[in-house]
């Protein structure tokens, strides 16, 4: 079992839709191992999804820093992709900019960073166009 006293790992993720889902599962194997609420880890894993594969279908490289302290788990996205025009669309749900190569591959319909959101106890996102998108989602630890 993996202590949770003061964790903090780094992953790089790699553009392309076909590297989405690696870093996710490695998260969820690692809040598995650190013997967290069934909850906690689920919340956690969709974040850890969803921010992922925004990073594969948007950017060309990011990363994702996993974070967990005795009271929260915090897993931050960080790219340097094309960024967000407008933060507010893009926060509706069904609201997608997506490539039809994204959509021919089952992505692309727009509850990423809304899920992100609903999954998450604190949720903030910074973006500039051209520059890329920092997302920080805080997820309250709960009890088994």
């Amino acid at each position: 079992m993996i202590s949770h006293e003061t964790f903090e790992k780094s992953f790089s993720v790699k553009g392309g839709l076909e590297n989405a889902g690696h870093i996710s599962s490695q998260v969820k194997a690692l809040l598995t191992d650190m013997d967290l609420s069934k909850q906690t880890i689920r919340r956690a894993a969709v974040v850890a999804y969803e921010a992922e594969t925004n990073i594969c279908s948007y950017a060309d490289h990011g990363k994702i820093v996993l974070r967990v302290t005795p009271k929260f788990v915090i897993i931050e996205a960080i790219d340097e992709g094309q960024g967000i025009k407008d933060i507010e669309l893009a926060m509706k749900e069904g609201y997608s900019t997506a490539t039809e190569k994204i959509r021919s591959m089952g992505f692309g319909a727009g509850m990423g960073l809304s899920n992100m959101k609903n999954f998450s106890d604190t949720f903030r996102i910074i973006s500039e166009v051209g520059k890329g998108t920092h997302l920080k989602m805080i997820i309250r630890i709960r009890k088994k």
